[in-house]
């Protein structure tokens, strides 16, 4: 019986990290799925979706562990039984603006608040070309209940950029 597991990993940036990591996992009879693996800060991080037998994960867990001496940062989680998913659909958010504190806190209380989950978030800040004011963008995908009152969300969103001057699109129909 296969049990599948999320490798979770910090590092210093360096060529090889990723085939260091797949070599571990293969060795110990484990299948890569997925990943979301990104530099950060001069940090390279990552997530990793892997299967494996039950009983391998013991070794597994161990041998990423003694990757530690190499720099590298690693945390092996088992992700259990799930319960299925509540009733409802995706969408995207799109958020630009000036930058400043609190944007994803203000976006994810308001999402949270009515029980939205966010499944994928990318954000980064950049310069502006012309004016070299510092610019956040996020783009979110999230899971939304059917029960959401879809008015609700839209105003509490349009209530956050009016108040930090950002433009928040929703790019999915309600």
């Amino acid at each position: 019986m296969h049990t599948s597991y999320i490798v979770t990993f910090t590092s210093d940036d360096r060529p090889g990290l990723v085939e260091q990591l797949s070599r571990v996992i293969e060795n110990n009879g484990g299948n890569w799925h997925e990943s979301r693996l990104s530099q950060l800060g001069g940090m390279f991080a990552g997530l990793i979706l892997v299967s494996l037998p039950k009983e391998g994960a013991s070794a597994l867990e161990t041998e990423l562990k003694n990757l530690s001496a190499s720099g590298l940062s690693v945390q092996l989680t088992s992700t259990g039984d799930r319960s299925d998913p509540v009733a409802g659909r995706n969408i995207n958010l799109t958020v630009m603006g000036p930058d400043r504190l609190g944007i994803v806190r203000e976006i994810s209380h308001a999402l949270a608040n009515r029980h939205i989950n966010v499944l994928q978030m990318d954000s980064q800040v950049n310069s502006a070309p012309m004016s070299a004011e510092m610019i956040f963008t996020a783009s979110i995908e999230a899971w939304i209940p059917e029960t959401t009152d879809s008015d609700d969300l839209c105003d509490a969103l349009d209530a956050i950029a009016d108040n930090m001057t950002l433009g928040i699109d929703l790019n999915s129909p309600l």
